[in-house]
This record gives C-alpha cells, sequence and structure tokens, in this order.
C-alpha cells in the first residue's frame, strides 16, 4: 500500500528549533519528530467528551507546545 505525503508549513524558527531539540534525540528528522508529536496528541484526541485531564497532563501538554514554540 502507497503512503501518500502532503507537505505542511511551519514557520522557519520554528523548524529550526526542532531541528536543535531533536539533536541527538534518535529522530532522524525534523518531519519525524513532528510526525511523532502529532500522533500523540491526535491520540489524546479520542478520549472521550466526560474525561477531563490531570493538571499533570495539562501540565505535559503545555510543555510540549512550549517546547515546540506555540507558547512562551
Amino acid at each position: 500500500m502507497k503512503h501518500d505525503k502532503v507537505t505542511i508549513k511551519i514557520p522557519r524558527p520554528l523548524y529550526n528549533k526542532v531541528h536543535q531539540l531533536i539533536d541527538g534525540s534518535g529522530f532522524n528528522s525534523p518531519t519525524d519528530f513532528i510526525v511523532y508529536v502529532l500522533r500523540d496528541v491526535i491520540s489524546e484526541s479520542g478520549r472521550e467528551e466526560h474525561e477531563k485531564f490531570s493538571p499533570e497532563e495539562l501540565v505535559a501538554l503545555k510543555q510540549k507546545l512550549r517546547n515546540l514554540g506555540y507558547l512562551d
């Protein structure tokens, strides 16, 4: 089965931060890391609506977004 891919544009400074973040991490490229993070976030979105994030989960999610440059 052939997997189609698309191009997603992100700001260059964010790309550069991701590139620095993954240095020595085992990820082969920023794309591999971004796909990993998106899959993780999407798997979390499968939660039931009545489920709430615990305070620890909120801290972890905010840290992920901060590391990606989405939060200051």
